[in-house]
């Protein structure tokens, strides 16, 4: 297997992978498995056409219960993820994924933020990892090999039942070359940032790998310009000082001078590497309003930052202030970081409970 070369120019290539897909109407993903079900969601919809005709096209997620949507064997890589719910359920639900039988999830994010929709609103996405589609149809392309077992898992961490998640998992079971690194992300809130500190996007993370995509879902909260802000990466044991630091917000993002349009406003933009697909105005008055809201992804791909030992990620949340002064901003950041990197992972902080993950 040569793991992401499945797109167009690959498209000729005759390979011994055999493709699999799980989904509500074949949990397991077994072959001949689909559309066999007799109880399910749709059953009371299909009641007068039987088995075949949609009887479970999506699960109900009980209250505080953690659903499999997909347990398998290796080896292998996921190739596709594609999931839909109702927006207010987009940080109630938390994704995580588990590599080769391991403890500790490799990803544990926020449903919606792993889909660059941190905001609970609809947003579309048009990158090559993450896209997103209307209404709300949350598409994953990251490659996701495993050598032995692959298990996602949503939680629901509400106290509230879910009625109706659909998803879709895709996977090819093939061999895995030595050289794969596993996927890992992970997600962080600073709500607000204390005056004085950085946000940390990523810490933590020993072993070797690459890292692949930031999104960030920031709120300003003081009105003027909150971008100019830098990101700094810390490699291999990088003290006081990052070897990698950006010169502001916008331009880690791939825009400039604060993302205006020639008509005063933001300029919304989604490219395969690098977007500002949302913007959540505070009404009308321009780009300088407090209590607006950003949706922002970086996707390192062709650029990837590579560590053989330790890596953290931080991003300051600045703007202005009288004089031509820098003014340290409070506002509410909230990031999920995206990489690859050999197993064993360092396990992840604690993800924050219900009430701080919301959107308020």
């Amino acid at each position: 297997m040569t793991l992401g070369t499945n797109g167009l120019a690959q498209a000729w290539r005759l390979t011994d992978a055999r493709t699999r897909s799980i989904s509500a109407e074949n949990f397991t993903g077994a072959k001949g498995g689909g559309g066999r079900a007799t109880t399910g969601t749709g059953e009371r919809a299909a009641r007068d056409l039987g088995v075949g005709w949609k009887v479970s096209p999506s699960i109900p997620v009980e209250a505080g219960e953690t659903v499999v949507l997909a347990d398998v064997e290796g080896p292998g890589v996921v190739t596709h993820v594609w999931c839909t719910v109702f927006p207010d359920w987009w940080r109630r639900l938390v994704l995580r994924c588990y590599w080769d039988g391991e403890d500790d999830p490799s990803v544990e994010v926020p449903l919606g933020d792993f889909f660059c929709n941190g905001w609970c609103e609809r947003s579309d996405v048009a990158s090559l990892p993450i896209a997103v589609n209307p209404a709300g149809g949350f598409n994953s392309y990251w490659p996701m090999p495993f050598r032995r077992a692959a298990r996602i898992t949503l939680e629901n961490v509400s106290p509230e039942r879910c009625d109706a998640f659909y998803y879709q998992v895709d996977y090819e079971l093939d061999e895995v070359p030595d050289d794969a690194a596993y996927l890992h992300a992970t997600w962080r809130r600073t709500n607000p940032v204390p005056t004085g500190e950085a946000h940390t996007i990523l810490d933590g993370v020993r072993g070797r790998g690459h890292y692949v995509g930031t999104y960030l879902a920031w709120q300003s909260n003081s009105t003027g310009w909150w971008g100019e802000g830098e990101i700094k990466f810390y490699l291999d044991g990088d003290d006081e000082f990052p070897t990698i630091c950006g010169t502001g917000t916008e331009d880690y993002f791939g825009g400039a001078w604060d993302f205006e349009d020639p008509i005063g406003q933001y300029g919304v933009y989604s490219t395969a590497y690098l977007g500002l697909p949302q913007v959540i105005s505070a009404g009308a008055g321009g780009l300088y309003r407090s209590q607006q809201r950003f949706g922002m992804y970086r996707w390192h791909l062709p650029d990837p930052i590579r560590f053989t030992e330790d890596l953290q990620v931080t991003i300051q949340a600045l703007g202005w202030r009288s004089g031509g002064r820098y003014l340290q901003l409070q506002d509410d950041l909230a990031s999920t970081a995206v990489w690859y990197q050999t197993e064993p992972h360092a396990p992840f902080p604690a993800l924050p409970d219900a009430d701080r993950l919301e959107v308020i």
